[in-house]
């Protein structure tokens, strides 16, 4: 059936009742509210792809000043290169500068030369046999002590070691537990479900908020 067009445009069209109106009204803003809602949830939850550089010589300058504000048996020279070190460590591992001076903190207090009770040495606390083969494995000559106590390769040993602890337990807090403890034990503890203790984690958070 045909319409006739000329019939369709004369006229006045029909009006709307008042309340088919208002509601039709009210149902476009509340959709209009909606997606107003919904995009705002997609920009927050949404990560950030961007890439944003680290400024080098500003977070290399701000480790630094972490390193003056503490007591350590390192010179001014070797403090600012260890800041530049633990910057370069940083990005290898993708770890915030302030992560790593908290585990420093806790491992050594910055003392260079401190030794455990364990017999754990230099700034990341390692244990001679546990250096030995993660030199062997970054190509570093093994020197005894010489090595232990050389800062930058202590940090490199030390981070190198973290790093494995992670990829082995898939969990930071259960890799800093086995950092301190061992992963022998920690691997039995879970084997055995036992309660891992959670202490010294706790202690490197807690230094990582207050730096």
């Amino acid at each position: 059936m045909e319409l006739n067009e000329s019939l369709i445009r004369t006229g006045h069209p029909p009006h709307s009742p008042p309340l088919k109106r208002s509601a039709s009204l009210f149902l476009r803003l509340f959709l209009k509210i909606i997606l107003v809602i919904v995009i705002s949830t997609l920009s927050i939850h949404l990560p950030d792809f961007t890439v944003k550089p680290p400024n080098r010589e500003q977070t290399i300058k701000e480790i630094a000043g972490v390193l003056e504000r503490y007591s350590t048996d390192l010179d001014k020279v070797t403090r600012i290169e260890l800041a530049e070190a633990i910057y370069e460590e940083s990005v290898r591992y993708n770890h915030d500068p302030k992560f790593i001076l908290a585990l420093i903190a806790i491992e050594s207090s910055f003392q260079n030369q401190s030794v455990s009770d364990q017999g754990a040495k230099g700034l990341m606390q390692l244990m001679p046999y546990v250096a030995e083969s993660l030199a062997q494995e970054l190509g570093i000559e093994w020197q005894g002590d010489l090595t232990l106590f050389n800062p930058f390769l202590n940090l490199r040993m030390g981070m190198h070691y973290l790093s494995q602890l992670i990829l082995d337990f898939n969990d930071l807090r259960i890799a800093l537990v086995a950092y301190n403890y061992g992963p022998t034990y920690v691997k039995s503890l879970i084997e055995r479900r036992q309660r891992i203790p959670v202490h010294y984690y706790r202690r490197v958070f807690t230094a990582y908020q207050t730096l």
